[in-house]
Formats: structure tokens, C-alpha cells, sequence
């Protein structure tokens, strides 16, 4: 795949992160998206789940701001995205994964309603469609995520397919 291809398909994951369509991700992008998986679940934020939730945006922004925020605006641009955050992460999707791990254990924790460490499929679709995928790719995504196909998605196949989804290789 030649690079352009590539820095357009990484561009087009920027959207996920910019929840307000501003053009550019911040702060406030973590903690709308926690705050509207919290709404989606119908989990107040001052409960044990909700403060997890958005210590882990909080951690997950300051991961992200020190890779990507070059200029130190406490913003991320789509060039910075592109040009910061996934060529320090292509080579070393570990480390993306840990920046994330913490939100996306939270998120988990969120939208397991059972208390069983693990999503259903459908609930692992709803979670997708806070954070803006398109219901049909929320759908294959959810399947795909059940790799041994009992209907439940854990942070094992979570976290791994997260970061892979933002470092794909060139």
C-alpha cells in the first residue's frame, strides 16, 4: 500500500476521536465520548463505573496529547494525527494499546451489564455507535470481535483489535 493510501485511510480514523467534528481532538472529545457511553448505558457518572470511565478518557487524551500534540495547544490536529501520533504508534501498536487499555477497560466495565468481564455483541455494537461507526460496520465489527463465536466480546480481543485498527502498517 503506498504511504498516501495509508495516511488517508489512518485520516479517516481521526473522525473517531473527534467527536465534535471540530477538526481537531482535545480534551473534551475523551470526555463527551465517556459521557455519552455513560448515557448509552444509563450509568450516572459519579457511580464507581463513570469516574473509571473518565479517568480513563482523562488518561487516554494525556497518552495521546504527548505523542501527537506537537505544537503543545493541548490539541491534536488531523495532521498531527496523522503525521505524529500514528508513525510513533505504526511500529509499536503495544504501546497504543496501553495508552488506551485504561479507557477501554472502563468502557468495558460500562457496557457489561451482567458483570461478567465480557460484552454481548449487541452490546459491544452499541458501544461502537457512541463512538460513531456506522451500524453495519458496528455489526461486522462486533461478529469479528467474537472470534470463538459464544456471543461474548472480552478485553482480550478488545484492546489487541483497537490498536491494530489505529496502526496498521504502511
Amino acid at each position: 500500500m503506498v504511504s498516501t493510501e495509508y495516511e488517508r485511510r489512518i485520516a479517516a480514523r481521526f473522525a473517531t476521536f473527534d467527536q465534535d467534528g471540530n477538526g481537531w481532538i482535545d480534551r473534551e472529545d475523551f470526555s463527551s465520548a465517556a459521557k455519552a457511553l455513560l448515557a448509552e448505558f444509563s450509568v450516572t457518572a459519579r457511580s464507581d463505573k463513570g469516574q473509571a470511565l473518565y479517568a480513563g478518557a482523562e488518561a487516554f487524551w494525556q497518552g495521546m496529547a504527548g505523542i501527537a500534540d506537537r505544537d503543545g495547544d493541548q490539541r491534536i490536529t488531523r495532521e498531527e494525527f496523522v503525521t505524529g501520533a500514528v508513525k510513533r504508534l505504526r511500529d509499536n501498536p503495544e504501546r497504543f494499546a496501553e495508552i488506551a487499555r485504561p479507557f477501554l477497560h472502563a468502557a468495558l466495565a460500562v457496557g457489561d451489564t451482567d458483570g461478567d468481564g465480557r460484552l454481548t455483541v449487541a452490546d459491544t455494537v452499541r458501544v461502537l455507535r457512541v463512538f460513531h461507526v456506522p451500524q453495519e460496520t458496528a455489526r461486522t465489527v462486533a461478529a469479528a470481535l467474537d472470534t470463538d463465536g459464544d456471543g461474548l466480546v472480552g478485553e482480550p480481543e478488545i484492546v489487541p483489535a483497537f490498536a491494530h485498527y489505529f496502526t496498521v502498517p504502511a
